[in-house]
């Protein structure tokens, strides 16, 4: 036969295939076995409906003859599907068309100004309650034009088809509320960014003739664009769905195209300016943000004249610009501008004037550039230059390389989730993270130098390569990481972000003191603490039974304990790791100190409380647990670590550094407004333990022993602090990643190899063992490890399974919340203002987070310990915050989730 066969997929789950040359025959006949699949014979069907997707694709190769038999084929199929449907099979609520036709569906050119474009076969999606004659009417109307059709049943699984195909006509059944709401189903596809260029259709009821027509109004305020009448003749469907692809969907096609166009512009190197007929800004492009020192937020919607002028300028030069460009006339000269910082720079400007509505000039396209005869253009004119060396010389180092700020649109996170549809092996996914340790681009100088450098030694002789490698040494040596941060008013929860958790706010009023008390509580509530941990309670010891899966439910553990996870966690996990041992003490004073610790977090706190501390202890853990971290650090290490994760938070206020500092806060001062909080929560910790013999878990250590625990517990304490973020990330990329990846991905085709770092403490010809061996001979390393572990585990929460990610994203931002409402209560300057209650957005705020903080750093994390399930958690979390974002939801969950 050699045709691919059709397929239909009724109501009932059964999957009806077709041969498409015996389609025609009027003797078709069929045997339907129940539960069975017969790949050979005329049809297939299967009960388990529950593993047929939402969207089935499927072909006809040969045209009907006439729509009327074809349609009643559907018909009688629905009709054996239903009889033989069983009780236990669960509906279809999607399926797809895909058909060449009398119409042969074929890719048409479409001029728009000068572009030439290549529109592809139409895509419609019909949404009805059920299978009737109108729908059918449609669906083989779609057949005849050669368009792609899906069938959607259901609000669901129309939100889910339109979110993945993007279809350009979508057809909904207005005609009865029985079943569900079309004006609803309609405002929730417009609430969708993708819906711009979507055509949306209303079928509404044949009204009498003595009827009168009801207004269209109502329906284009629900978001329809069109109405028709009902009328199931598949020709009248086709004439309908004919004219809009030739009217709407073409305009539209048209509009999408220009997203090329903007994107161009984006990325032009010069400047460009677009005004109205009277000179209002109605788009700047980024070079021309960079030349003029303004964001696009202070330009879009002003008028060129309320914007400083330079005093350079002929007094009539403005008057015969205007003279020229009203006549419609283009003209081009050099002109002074004003930058926002006020120096004036002389640029060349071409203005051209575009004709629009009404054949009349509505718009002035202004392209400029520094126009290099002055001092101060030269001086401009040398910094782009020198930007622009360092960052062509950046790319040298691999090819994958990119000139771009991943913080702003990260795509890696989505990357993954690709990667996971296809359920990769697990060595190719680790593959994977380690390739994108190549291209990774935290904008730090250093970054930029120690990528030159590592270029340079490819070609250099040995006596200069060796050179450049104490230089390597010493630039990691330093603290030169510090990223240089663009600004980011396209995004202002990122802004706010960045703004509330990476700078220390110097903002201060005078006379808004915020003190917080110091809880010095040294007992806690009055469920029974266990003597040993084998004196743990049944439901208790079986939660913990599993406290070393990266899945184990934190607040599961924290509502069987009345809020008190961490004393139970604490001694789980510290019996495993031989912390008592260790430090030689008994294992009642381990317990007394971590009721102490855990008796100073403040319950109140919706988020920076003891369960926050357990989770952080539990993730690091968990860390320690893996192979290569494992291997890399000495027993005093993981003790050093479990007992920063355990005390990093303690006596939290529920309030940000930035927040303490502009209250004025005891601590702010205490601490010089640098790392307050950190400061606070190991200064406090070390006072709590050393306070009393019955919990100074160190009394039975030697001095030197003792300094070093501290120092190493410290230190872990204060890189949880998010001003050096990044200098944390680049420094853990540049000395621990690219060295070790450089060895370990450079055998693997298609992932190119790291110029070679010589003598690098990490290059070895040997096995994980043998390079992780040698990080332990390097101290600074081991910090490096240390410092990384403990901030991932501190914000591990979008790499959580999703249940508990979304209980921590709410958490989160509830104290966010709660801190903007008392700076607003206080007169305190708004360290988030994106953080209100009222208008937030979380799965925004999420995303934000994600893209900024969290994929580069897991990416870096990842490569190093090889954390294959917290990657997919991290995926498919993105994912969710993804489509309630795309869906304008600012809630957690989706509506429907919140019903379930």
């Amino acid at each position: 036969m050699g045709c691919a066969p059709s397929i239909h997929v009724s109501h009932s789950g059964v999957i009806y295939c077709r041969d498409s040359e015996e389609s025609n025959s009027p003797h078709q006949t069929a045997t339907i076995s129940q539960g069975t699949t017969t790949l050979h014979g005329l049809f297939v069907k299967t009960d388990a409906a529950d593993s047929i997707p939402s969207v089935l694709a499927y072909q006809s190769r040969q045209p009907p003859p006439s729509a009327g038999p074809r349609r009643k084929e559907r018909r009688e199929s629905g009709g054996a599907s239903a009889r033989s449907r069983t009780p236990h099979c669960c509906s279809v609520e999607a399926e797809t068309q895909t058909s060449s036709s009398s119409v042969k569906a074929s890719t048409a050119e479409v001029q728009v100004g000068p572009m030439r474009l290549t529109q592809y076969p139409i895509q419609v999606l019909l949404i009805f309650a059920k299978e009737d004659n109108q729908s059918n009417g449609f669906w083989w109307a779609c057949d005849r034009a050669g368009y792609r059709c899906n069938v959607a049943w259901t609000l669901e699984s129309a939100l889910e088809c339109f979110l993945d195909k993007h279809q350009e006509i979508i057809v909904i059944d207005h005609r009865s509320s029985k079943y569900f709401d079309a004006e609803d189903i309609c405002r929730s596809i417009r609430a969708t960014e993708l819906s711009e260029h979507t055509v949306i259709l209303a079928v509404v009821p044949r009204t009498s003739a003595d009827q009168e027509e009801t207004s269209v109004l109502p329906l284009l305020d629900a978001g329809f664009d069109r109405q028709f009448m009902e009328n199931s003749s598949v020709t009248a469907c086709y004439n309908e769905l004919v004219q809009i692809e030739h009217g709407e969907v073409r305009s539209q096609f048209k509009l999408r195209a220009c997203n090329a166009v903007f994107t161009a512009l984006d990325h032009c190197q010069e400047a460009v300016e677009i005004t109205s007929e009277d000179h209002v800004i109605q788009y700047v492009n980024p070079a021309f943000e960079r030349m003029m020192g303004y964001c696009k937020g202070e330009l879009i919607g002003k008028e060129l004249t309320e914007l400083p002028k330079s005093d350079k300028n002929s007094a009539d030069l403005l008057d015969n610009i205007n003279t020229f460009i009203k006549k419609g006339k283009e003209w081009q000269g050099v002109y002074y501008a004003r930058r926002k910082s006020g120096d004036s720079i002389q640029q060349h400007v071409k203005i051209t004037p575009v004709v629009g509505q009404g054949g009349k000039i509505r718009h002035f396209v202004s392209l400029k550039r520094l126009h290099c005869t002055n001092e101060n253009n030269k001086q401009h004119y040398k910094s782009h230059r020198e930007d622009k060396y360092t960052g062509d010389n950046s790319q040298s180092e691999s090819g994958s390389y990119k000139c771009k700020n991943r913080r702003k649109d990260s795509v890696d996170v989505k990357s993954v989730t690709s990667q996971s549809s296809d359920a990769p092996s697990l060595q190719t996914r680790r593959y994977s993270s380690m390739a994108r340790i190549h291209s990774m681009t935290i904008e730090a100088p250093i970054t930029k130098v120690i990528n030159i450098i590592n270029a340079a030694q490819e070609n250099s002789p040995i006596t200069v390569a060796e050179a450049l490698d104490r230089v390597l040494e010493i630039l990691r040596t330093t603290e030169l990481y510090s990223p240089q941060l663009g600004t980011k008013d396209e995004d202002p929860h990122t802004s706010d972000l960045v703004g509330g958790l990476m700078n220390d706010g110097l903002r201060r009023l005078s006379g808004n003191e915020y003190v917080f008390s110091k809880n010095m509580n040294l007992s806690h509530t009055h469920l029974p603490v266990p003597n040993t941990i084998n004196d743990v309670p049944p439901c208790i010891a079986q939660l913990l039974d599993n406290e070393e899966s990266w899945d184990f439910n934190i607040f599961e553990l924290e509502a069987v304990t009345n809020k008190r996870p961490l004393v139970y966690l604490g001694l789980k996990v510290f019996a495993r790791f031989g912390v008592s041992e260790f430090l030689s003490c008994s294992e009642a004073t381990l317990r007394a100190w971590l009721q102490v610790i855990e008796a100073n977090y403040h319950s109140s706190n919706s988020y920076h409380n003891s369960t926050h501390a357990a989770d952080v202890l539990h993730a690091t853990a968990f860390f320690l647990g893996k192979e290569r971290v494992k291997g890399s650090l000495d027993h005093l290490d993981e003790v050093a670590a479990l007992i920063a994760a355990t005390i990093h938070d303690v006596d939290h206020p529920g309030r940000t550094n930035s927040f303490l500092c502009n209250a004025g806060s005891e601590l702010a001062v205490l601490y010089n407004d640098t790392a307050v909080l950190e400061s606070h929560h190991t200064a406090l910790a070390f006072q709590l333990t050393t306070k009393d013999s019955k919990y100074n878990i160190f009394k039975n250590i030697d001095r030197n022993r003792y300094r070093t625990l501290r120092q190493a517990i410290i230190d872990m304490v204060l890189a949880t602090e998010m001003t050096k973020h990044f200098e944390h990330v680049n420094k853990f990329v540049n000395s621990i990643n690219k060295p070790m990846a450089s060895e370990e991905t450079s055998p693997h085709e298609g992932i190119p190899p790291l110029a070679p770092v010589t003598n690098s403490p990490l290059q070895s010809e040997g096995s994980n063992t043998e390079c992780t061996a040698n990080i332990k001979n390097f101290p600074d390393n081991q910090t490096l490890i240390k410092r990384m572990m403990i901030k991932c585990a501190d914000v591990a929460n979008p790499c959580r399974p999703l249940e508990l990610c979304i209980e921590w994203a709410g958490r989160i931002s509830e104290e966010y919340f709660a801190q903007t409402d008392e700076e607003k209560r206080q007169g305190l300057p708004v360290v988030m203002p994106v953080f209100d209650r009222n208008t937030c957005s979380i799965p925004k705020s999420q995303i934000s987070f994600i893209d900024y903080f969290i994929t580069d750093m897991f990416d870096a994390w990842d490569a190093f310990a090889h954390l294959p399930v917290l990657m997919q958690h991290l995926a498919n979390n993105y994912k969710h915050w993804k489509t309630l974002d795309d869906l304008k939801c600012k809630s957690l969950r989706l509506p429907s989730e919140n019903n379930n």
